[in-house]
């Protein structure tokens, strides 16, 4: 059964976005790398290459603005333009970068692109002014050649080399009076077959050539460069022509693609030392083919249903083990007790050896998320004018793909401020004794069940009486308050709404949003964001996130007879205490736990719960210890039920309207458990009492 057209075309397009972002990315890397390089042959060829994919991909999917926007790229990326325009050859391919990326999001959103005359004006000027006339030949600067043959064609000029023939890029101008292009093509053509073997073509038919003033070939000769030369200028008909070793421009590539299929091949075939040079040239192949076909892209959503089928399975679990627990109330002596209990671990050990490897699936290196902030700190840096380096470690740190995507966000902003309020300008930073450059450092890494991300700069660090000033001008705070606040409890008024240290609005910061919204995605998350200052040596910033969002450990407690559960990761420890142990101080209620003043928190007086049965007075409490950052508060339960692996479940917020719980799950009985949201109960007790008195 054949799909139709329009179907093909959607699945197509959909594999075009995928595949662009990342020669977007690619290009983003490969700018900057032409900042500090800019005459780097191999980095404008890997423009290149990725501006000609973007051409011909755009162009199957019926993008042609993004086409031939990408087409007049090509004309400018040259090395000799690279050689004596460089700084602005790099400011064109980022900006390239930036439009494309505009372009594409317009496709997608399926309106009309955004002219980009700026950018189109930019290539005119570039390509308008002769580049080093002294060094360089006009006849190469006035016949810019691509050369960017197919991969097949690639891998046939590096077998003739590897065979030891002269492999020749040969570009040609048909004379601009000649009046059949089509004849004047077909003659090139003669000329080049009578020369050697013509490994590519292009144009590849008369019909393309009407229309084309450039002839390009790869053309594999035992004849010298100047008889070639020779023998291309033919008169009337070709005005200029360029001949360059094919071998000087792949080979360094081919050679290296050559060395990883060998070692790859060395895994598939037996012997390939001793088989000789006919296997060497065979193996390759086969081993290029089992390492494309070792990966699988596949959609994020059947990933998502195969991981909601999964939680299916582990309730389904939780049922089965609730069965037998009765079964083994009821029929303690029979002999079908055994098997049952055998056939349960198995299917237990099974079922979370399956869960570990779907959550494995969903894992992706936080490199993917890293590899975007160097353009970002490059153009704040620019914009503000100050010299900063970024370094980046712990990028194979895996993360679930769905909370890296949540990540960028609050990452970009808290990146971005580091970069426009922490980092001091060059004289400030050698009055101080600091390098003139400042350093914007990433890490990642695994800490128990979360993953953790930090910010440092070695900037100015955090003014707290300047926090505390703006909280109390902007009456977030009244002075008294503000005065009475801990030195974390000011630093954490940054994540406030509307709360800036900025002397003035900028494009960048200044407007007091960015740092709500971290805290605000960070509570979506379930996770955390810390800050610590020292002025004068700079700020580190910590996002704490779970390292998945598709089941956790808990630990369930009922409260009013409703049924609660809190992730196990949170818990610090359990206690058990008389009412005379409870004091109040500050209008709140207090514990005194060994050297530790603790708050207490009753759910019932955070929200408007209402028990839904009637307990008698109880002498003793059981306190559940909750860690929240460097928070620890005390949480007042009814009883405790015990520990459950939950399958976490998102409520609309047409069924549920507290912020206090974060989502449901279902136990083997049926019961519904509500999952607390440990951040929005910390940030409830903090805007209800002064912070301080948290412990």
């Amino acid at each position: 059964m054949k799909r139709p057209p329009e179907d093909r075309g959607s699945e197509l397009r959909a594999l075009f976005f995928e595949s662009a972002n990342e020669l977007l990315q690619s290009l983003n890397e490969a700018g900057l790398e032409l900042e500090s390089r800019p005459g780097d042959e191999e980095v404008i060829r890997r423009v290149r290459r990725a501006v000609h994919t973007l051409k011909g991909d755009s162009a199957a999917c019926g993008f042609h603005k993004l086409s031939e926007l990408a087409h007049e790229l090509e004309d400018v990326l040259t090395p000799q333009v690279a050689e004596a325009r460089g700084g602005e050859l790099a400011e064109l391919v980022l900006a390239a970068a930036d439009s494309f990326g505009t372009m594409l999001a317009a496709y997608q959103r399926n309106v009309d692109p955004p002219a980009v005359e700026a950018l189109h004006a930019f290539i005119k000027r570039l390509l308008e002014v002769p580049a080093s006339p002294e060094n360089v030949p006009v006849a190469a600067v006035q016949l810019p050649a691509q050369f960017a043959w197919t991969e097949y064609e690639q891998l046939m000029i590096s077998e003739a080399v590897h065979r030891g023939e002269a492999v020749y890029n040969i570009a040609l101008r048909i004379d601009p009076n000649s009046l059949m292009r089509a004849a004047a093509f077909q003659l090139i053509r003669n000329v080049l077959h009578g020369s050697g073997t013509v490994i590519a073509l292009r144009p590849e038919d008369n019909l393309a050539a009407a229309s084309v003033e450039i002839v390009e070939a790869a053309l594999a000769s035992s004849q010298s460069v100047e008889r070639l030369k020779q023998r291309c200028r033919i008169p009337s008909i070709v005005s200029d022509v360029r001949i360059e070793h094919a071998a000087t421009a792949e080979a360094s590539e081919h050679e290296l693609l050559g060395d990883v299929l060998e070692a790859q091949a060395a895994n598939f075939v037996v012997g390939a030392a001793e088989s000789g040079a006919a296997t060497k040239t065979a193996t390759p192949g086969s081993a290029a083919a089992a390492v494309a076909e070792a990966t699988l892209r596949v959609e994020a959503t059947r990933i998502d249903a195969v991981m909601n089928l999964v939680g299916e399975l582990i309730i389904g679990k939780s049922i089965l083990n609730r069965t037998l627990s009765e079964f083994d109330q009821k029929h303690a002596r029979d002999p079908l007790r055994a098997k049952l209990a055998d056939a349960m671990a198995f299917q237990a050990r099974i079922l979370d050896e399956l869960h570990k490897c779907v959550l494995k699936i969903r894992m992706v290196p936080v490199e993917q998320l890293f590899r975007r902030f160097p353009r970002v700190v490059r153009d704040v840096a620019k914009q503000c004018g100050k010299d900063v380096a970024l370094e980046v470690s712990g990028q194979n740190t895996d993360l679930d793909k769905s909370i890296l995507d949540a990540l960028a966000e609050p990452l970009m902003h808290i990146v971005r401020n580091s970069v426009d309020h922490g980092i001091e300008p060059a004289d400030e930073r050698l009055t101080a004794g600091k390098p003139a450059r400042g350093t914007i450092y990433l890490n990642a890494y695994h800490q128990g069940t979360q993953v953790v991300i930090e910010v440092r700069d070695d900037g100015r660090g955090i003014d707290l009486a300047r926090l505390r000033a703006r909280a109390v001008e902007t009456k977030l705070l009244k002075p008294e308050e503000a005065q009475r606040l801990s030195e974390q409890d000011a630093l954490n008024l940054i994540f406030e709404s509307g709360l800036s240290t900025a002397s003035e609005v900028t494009e960048v910061s200044g407007r007091g949003i960015g740092m709500d919204v971290v805290r605000t995605v960070l509570d979506r998350l379930k996770g955390t964001v810390q800050v610590a200052s020292k002025k004068g040596q700079g700020s580190t910033f910590q996002l704490r996130a779970p390292l998945t969002l598709a089941s956790i450990q808990t630990l369930l407690f009922r409260v009013g007879g409703r049924l609660f559960a809190v992730p196990l990761s949170s818990v610090v420890e359990i206690s058990r205490i008389a009412d005379h142990e409870i004091h109040r101080v500050d209008q709140r209620e207090v514990l005194r736990l060994r050297d530790q003043i603790l708050t207490l928190v009753r759910l019932s007086e955070l929200s408007r719960l209402r028990s839904i049965d009637t307990q008698p007075v109880k002498k003793k409490h059981f306190v559940i210890v909750i860690g929240a950052a460097e928070k620890r508060f005390g949480l007042l339960v009814d009883s405790l039920v015990g520990e459950e692996e939950l399958v976490i479940k998102a409520l609309p917020a047409e069924i549920i309207s507290s912020d206090l719980v974060s989502g449901a799950s279902i136990l083997g009985d049926g019961t519904v458990v509500l999952i607390l949201n440990v951040p929005a109960v910390l940030s409830r007790l903090s805007r209800a009492n002064p912070l301080g008195a948290i412990a």
